[in-house]
This record gives C-alpha cells, structure tokens and sequence, in this order.
C-alpha cells in the first residue's frame, strides 16, 4: 500500500464524497471557464491539504458538513495560489503539465485564480461558515504577505535565519496551519483545541518548506527540479542562509557576488552549492526540520492512540521523508 493511501485509510469515505462536493464546487455557466475546471481536476496533486482537514475534524471529533465545507474552500484557495503563482514566476509547466498561463495567457490564468478564490469565498457564505472563512482569509493574508517579502529581502540579498522563518511561516506554513485550524474548527472544538491544531499545522507546514529547501541540494533532479533552482532565482534558503551567517565577511562577500552576479552559470552555481555544503547548511537545515517535526508530534501527544492518530503521525513522518 502507497504511503500515501495508508494515511488516507481513516478518511477514505470523506475523501471520496469530497472529490465529487468539490469538483461541483468548481462549476460555472461559461463553457471556457469549464474547460479550465476540468483540466485542473484531471491533473490534480496528492491533495494533501484536505487530507489534513478531514483527519484534524476526525481527530477532534465527527466529521459534519462543515468540515466538507472547509476542506472545499481551502482546496479552492490553494488552487487559486498556485495559478497565479505560475503567472507570477512566468512558469509553464506544473507537475508535468503545460500551467494555465502557458495554454490559455496569463490574463485568462489570473481570471481563473480570481474565479476560484471567489467561488471559496461564496462556497463559505453560502453555508455561513463565517469562523472558517475567517481563519482561511487570514491564511490568504499572511501568503500574500510573504510573497512580497520575500521578494523584498531577495532583491537585498540580504536576509536572516528569523526572517527566514517569518517568511515560510507566513508562505507555506499558513495555509498547513489553516487546514489544521478549520478541520477542528468544523467539529465544534473550543478555541484552545484549535489554536493547537492551528500551530500543530504550522509546525508541519516549516518542516515541510525546509524539506523542499533540502531538495534543491540533491545531486540527482528525484523531483525533476533543476539542481541549484533557488540559487538560480536568487531565492536565499535556509542551507545557504546559515552558510552565509557562518562564513568569514570575505567568504559572504565572495558568495554573494558570485549569486548576484552568476546566477545563471551553472558552474558558478556549483560552487556556491559546494560552499553551502562545506559550511554545514544542509546538516543545520535538516536539524530544524527535525526540531518542527518532534514539535508536531508532541502536540498530538494529548490525544489517546488510534488510527487517525497514527495516519496524522504518518503524515507528519511523510512530510519529511518525501522524495519529491
């Protein structure tokens, strides 16, 4: 059995009846707009994000039709950021498939992440689920948020380990933490219940970000992402981030230099991801994405054992233990 379908066994009936609640939910009266829909749904990715959402519900209680509900509007949301990401990034292809912007313009890409992110917020008034609303639309907030600062400090080359964290908190973690957060939320717990839940998600969703950092220092493209991507992009991770904080002030200027200067040369590059290495960024890097990995799982250990208790631990393990 995938990893994956093991997690998925507590949830597998909600995770079934979901698939058809959202895929009307993403339904229009224009023909295009379809058209669009139903190239998404064919090339949907592990939908991992509802998975969170229906065993965070399960783990706090019965699931109801909000907990449908919420997991509908943040699949919505996170397919609305990924289609104005790749416009954003000028990318053209998406887990091996052509993006929106590449077969339809970035115009109609952009109409479509607005038409998603509107079908979420209706899909949420509609049930008067205003508390999940609530606690996604700060999630949009905070992705936003750290987008744009990323994008400031990338332009400085100049950025800590706390800002670091404060970006992939509010980037990555956010929407994890949302989905942790509303799944409690649509059971009914109190505010403590999903408060915990809510920084349970956030811990994953770093260790998750760090991960993805790790895989941009593979010698072998497991994910089909090219070696030194972030390097390329000026994207300061936290390998090199640490590298740099650790280094002589003749080393960090010399790097950033050669970043600034030679980040399209790939041998250049290569050097810059050797130094990183010989620094001790990836063993510092996967030292903190353990720390908020055994974060996580202490904040379950309030819960007596059972299977949802095991897939959410799963999943936590999954998180980073992925290969792509």
């Amino acid at each position: 059995m995938a990893v994956l379908d093991k997690i998925q066994a507590p949830i597998k009936n909600e995770m079934l009846h979901f698939d058809s609640i959202f895929k009307s939910s993403m339904k229009s009266n224009v023909p295009l707009l379809n058209i669009i829909v139903n190239y998404l749904l064919r090339r949907k990715g592990k939908q991992m994000r509802p998975m969170f959402v229906f065993l965070s519900a399960k783990l706090n209680g019965e699931v109801t039709d909000a907990t449908y509900t919420a997991a509908s509007l943040i699949e919505l949301l996170h397919t609305a950021t990924l289609v104005h990401d790749d416009v954003v990034d000028e990318s053209y292809e998406r887990r091996g498939f052509f993006s929106i912007n590449a077969l339809w313009k970035s115009k109609v890409a952009v109409l479509m992440g607005d038409y998603l992110l509107a079908k979420g917020l209706l899909l949420s008034v509609d049930h008067k689920a205003y508390d999940l609303l609530e606690i996604v639309s700060e999630a949009v907030r905070e992705m936003s948020e750290g987008e744009l600062l990323q994008i400031q400090r990338s332009r400085t080359l100049d950025i800590t380990r706390e800002q670091y964290f404060e970006i992939i908190r509010k980037k990555t973690a956010t929407l994890i933490a949302a989905c942790s957060a509303s799944g409690a939320k649509s059971v009914g717990c109190d505010e403590e219940t999903v408060n915990r839940m809510k920084m349970f998600g956030e811990y994953v969703g770093i260790a998750f970000q760090i991960k993805d950092d790790l895989f941009d220092y593979q010698t072998k493209g497991i994910i089909g992402k090219p070696t030194g991507n972030d390097i390329k992009e000026k994207k300061f991770t936290l390998p090199l981030i640490y590298a740099l904080e650790t280094s002589t002030k003749t080393e960090r200027k010399h790097i950033l230099r050669t970043i600034s200067k030679h980040y399209k040369n790939s041998d250049k590059v290569k050097y810059v991801i050797d130094f990183v290495i010989s620094k001790g960024g990836l063993e510092y890097a996967s030292n903190m994405m353990y720390d908020y990995k055994n974060k996580a799982m202490n904040l379950l250990s309030v819960y007596p054992d059972s299977e949802v208790k095991s897939s959410l631990k799963e999943f936590v393990n999954y998180t980073i233990e992925r290969n792509k």
